[in-house]
């Protein structure tokens, strides 16, 4: 391994996976629910991504909103390849930019904004105690006042039981991996491995049997994924107080959970533990202990330099303001959810009239809607707290999303659709990239590679029907025509399609749902014109 990789897995590329906490945007609605001040995001901003892997997030917000982005990622073909998408939407002319430096050269240069946000997502458990010293260092010079950090890492105890099991896959990758094997084959070695000690029936399994649960669902995970999640040389699982510790020097108070289905402590904790939980008076030493109660793995929280907390009526009057859109039809809105203690129904007496209010599927303030209700007299069953849980938990379910100034997302639309119009023709060769960019949303849409290749398809204007009324038949070929080249076939049940004309007829239905499902709303967003 090369010596300025520090240790870090270099040698296999990063998925190209999107975190949307990373959107500045999202940070609002959480922090508004926990009472605290917010940003407003509704100017230009400077924001900084620590580690950003593929550069798939900070290029999707960097295309979308009008903030101005910077980041370093020390392997030099994942900069790489972000740099190329920064090219393609025009990012990369308007002020964003992105390195290939180590944490500590990126915190030397001179030529850094104060931050507004700052995010990593992950690479906290995989970096040694020297980087979390600079990263630290590092925001507690560039973070502003009232900035939000983001920051996600694997914690305890969700780790304890496999913590050793992960300390043995890195030792057999290191000491029995055959000389001259490339990282891949190691890291299937140390899981071949693996089998054989379980089969072996060791006490370690007895007592912890939650582990070979875990080996068998890591075989169906990317080997890079699993390359970069197990395999660095530094890697710590770290508990939340321990982590208040670390981040204590750079004047950071924890605001809340980045991750909005955490905000329903209702839905995900029983009665008895949720009277624990309430009852601890010191909020720190509340979420180790929700920790305990939910045996958490992996944290994902929003941190502020300089926490405020509002008042009732000043919190009301900020929460009033925040926008949303319905993105699910609400005749395909599912009133159920998977919490931490199970499915739990949502009331129809509270969302039945909350979808309602949003079915326009157009831009809505959450005080329009609360206005909204008053009027229909829809507000006995619900009052503007439930009402704002209740689009909290909307969108925590992807039904619903924040959304930003129409003027923001007017500016934004040019470099999304060419940012969009790259990632639709990269698909034509990979089916790893999750979406495409939103200029409504400030961030990505999820969509199947099928789906990104049927935009492409619009984007381009390659289909005789045109952009209005989209021909499913036309798309398939047009689709069928781009995976033919490169000989690719469907598959479907886990059996790849060999026909021609079974081929184009499973085109045809995907593209016919991608028209009645997706279309519309993917224009709504902004993601098609």
């Amino acid at each position: 391994m090369a010596d300025w990789s520090d240790g870090y897995v270099t040698d296999i590329g990063y998925t190209h996976g999107y975190y949307p906490e990373l959107n500045p945007l999202r940070t609002r609605m959480a922090l508004l629910n926990a009472g605290w001040a917010a940003p407003e995001w509704t100017t230009s901003g400077a924001a900084c991504e620590l580690g950003f892997g593929q550069g798939m997030s900070i290029n999707l917000h960097a295309a979308a909103s009008a903030t101005t982005w910077y980041g370093t990622d020390v392997n030099p073909a994942q900069a790489a390849f972000a740099q190329g998408l920064a090219r393609a939407s025009g990012a990369d002319q308007a002020g964003n930019r992105l390195w290939d430096a180590s944490f500590a050269e990126f915190s030397e240069r001179s030529d850094l904004p104060e931050f507004d946000f700052i995010g990593l997502h992950g690479i906290w458990s995989w970096i040694s105690d020297e980087n979390r010293t600079v990263i630290v260092d590092f925001v507690r010079r560039k973070l502003r006042p009232g900035g939000v950090l983001y920051i996600s890492y694997n914690t305890q105890p969700g780790w304890a039981a496999m913590a050793p099991m992960r300390d043995l896959l890195t030792e057999h990758a290191q000491v029995m991996g055959v000389p001259g094997k490339g990282l891949v084959e190691r890291v299937d070695g140390a899981l071949a491995f693996a089998d054989a000690l379980m089969a072996a029936n060791p006490q370690y399994a007895k007592a912890n049997p939650q582990v070979e649960e875990r080996l068998k669902r890591m075989k169906d995970m990317s080997s890079n994924y699993l390359a970069h999640e197990y395999f660095n040389r530094d890697w710590q699982p770290m508990a939340f107080s321990r982590m208040a510790q670390w981040l204590a020097p750079a004047k950071l108070g924890y605001a809340c959970s980045a991750h909005y289905s955490d905000h329903l402590l209702g839905l995900n904790f029983t009665a008895a533990q949720l009277t624990l939980l309430q009852a601890q008076s010191d909020p720190m030493f509340r979420e180790t202990i929700r920790d305990f109660l939910v045996n958490q793995q992996f944290r994902r929280d929003y941190w502020v330099k300089g926490l405020r907390k509002l008042a009732p009526t000043e919190l009301m009057e900020a929460q009033r303001a925040v926008q949303v859109m319905l993105v699910t039809s609400p005749e395909q809105v599912v009133l159920t959810v998977r919490t931490q203690v199970g499915e739990a129904s949502m009331s129809p007496a509270i969302y039945g009239p909350v979808l309602a209010a949003l079915s326009d599927m157009q831009s809505h303030s959450i005080g329009a809607l609360w206005d909204r209700l008053q009027e229909r007299g829809q507000t006995g069953a619900i009052n503007f707290a439930q009402l704002y849980e209740a689009v909290l938990l909307l969108s925590s379910k992807g039904d619903v999303v924040a959304v930003q100034h129409a003027d923001i997302a007017k500016a934004a639309s040019p470099r999304t659709q060419r940012l969009n119009r790259h990632l639709a023709q990269l698909a034509r060769h990979r089916a790893d990239l999750p979406g495409l960019a939103s200029p409504v949303t400030g961030g990505c849409i999820g969509m199947s590679r099928f789906e990104q290749l049927f935009a492409l398809c619009l984007l381009e204007r390659s289909t005789p029907a045109g952009l209005a009324a989209p021909d499913p038949a036309a798309l398939a070929q047009t689709v069928w025509t781009a995976l033919q080249a490169q000989g690719q076939r469907l598959v479907r049940d886990g059996k790849p399609i060999h026909a021609e004309l079974d081929n184009l007829a499973e085109l045809h239905k995907q593209a016919e749902a991608f028209i009645a499902k997706r279309l519309s709303g993917l224009r709504r967003l902004g993601v098609l014109d």
